[in-house]
């Protein structure tokens, strides 16, 4: 059992160095970056397409800072105006699908995916859900009622007070992957080496077949679906060490979860905003089902057809 836990520790603090790596530079320059003419300068640009998702032109700021923070970023700023239920509805939408972008996108390419293809599935579900909401739905006229949550008004006041906060902001990013990854790699470690991890790979498996995985990819989508991309991290990069996942394997995983992770606390933090928080669920978990058989039907044909021809081009050349 010591031994176990030892590895499994091992594990972890592997894993929290190799993911702090990430989280603590970016944390740190996006957060000084809210102090300085950049992010209100990319809020001005991004002004004029807010009318096309229905919303105002506040509504940039949640938006700016929720991808290049995090959700409870996000959610600060909205509360910081009067939106209507439909914007809110529409942002939170919108944030769910892409929020936390640099990192959670910068970890995610760790497996071997590319940094720009996450981030271009993201922000394009971002931007074509709100579309689509703004054109199908009339009601939500009513200002949205924001409950127990309150903004922080507080600015630091100069340069060496920004950087302390920026620096603060990025430990404590880092300490809690360390408080989450640690204790989840020495629990998968249990599991792993007494068996269990693939007694609950099989029984996941039917969903991973519907989904065009094989089920040794069960972990990450459950690793992903409960503590989201950046949390659950460590257990993708060792699952393609460990447990022989395929780079196409992990790319419709991270497919499906860049559409749908952390789908509890994500939905949860929304609900104090004052808008229905099912829909907003069935909408992540529907278009991540969709679009990842979708793509996986189209990768199984392509790859059948580039099969198909190399039998073809072998007869030929025999012949």
């Amino acid at each position: 059992m010591a031994a176990i836990m030892y590895r499994g520790l091992q594990q972890g603090l592997k894993t929290t160095w190799a993911l702090g790596k990430i989280i603590f530079p970016i944390t740190l320059i996006v957060t000084i970056l809210q102090y300085t003419p950049v992010l209100p300068w990319i809020i001005d640009k991004l002004t004029p397409v807010m009318g096309l998702l229905g919303l105002s032109g506040e509504a940039a700021v949640p938006l700016v800072l929720g991808n290049a923070l995090n959700l409870y970023a996000g959610i600060a700023a909205i509360v910081s105006f009067e939106f209507t239920v439909k914007e809110v509805f529409i942002l939170a939408v919108m944030l769910s699908f892409s929020h936390n972008l640099f990192i959670e996108s910068a970890v995610a390419s760790r497996v071997g995916v590319s940094w720009w293809l996450i981030s271009g599935i993201r922000i394009g579900l971002a931007l074509f859900a709100g579309v689509i909401i703004n054109l199908m739905w009339n009601g939500g006229a009513e200002l949205a009622e924001y409950g127990f949550i309150s903004s922080s008004d507080s600015v630091p006041a100069g340069w060496g007070e920004i950087a302390l906060q920026g620096i603060q902001t990025a430990v404590v990013a880092v300490v809690q992957l360390a408080a989450i990854v640690i204790p989840l790699m020495v629990i998968m470690q249990f599991l792993r080496e007494k068996g269990w991890l693939t007694v609950l790979s099989n029984k996941f498996a039917p969903f991973t077949k519907v989904l065009g995985m094989e089920k040794n990819t069960s972990m990450t989508l459950v690793a992903g679906l409960t503590i989201g991309l950046a949390y659950g991290a460590g257990l993708m990069i060792q699952a393609v060490k460990e447990d022989g996942v395929s780079k196409r394997d992990m790319s419709l995983a991270l497919i499906f979860l860049v559409s749908c992770h952390a789908v509890v606390e994500d939905t949860l933090v929304f609900l104090p905003l004052g808008i229905p928080v099912w829909p907003l669920l069935l909408i992540r978990l529907v278009t991540a089902i969709v679009l990842t058989m979708t793509i996986a039907f189209i990768w199984k044909r392509i790859d059948s057809k580039k099969g198909g021809e190399v039998i073809h081009e072998h007869s030929y050349n025999t012949l």
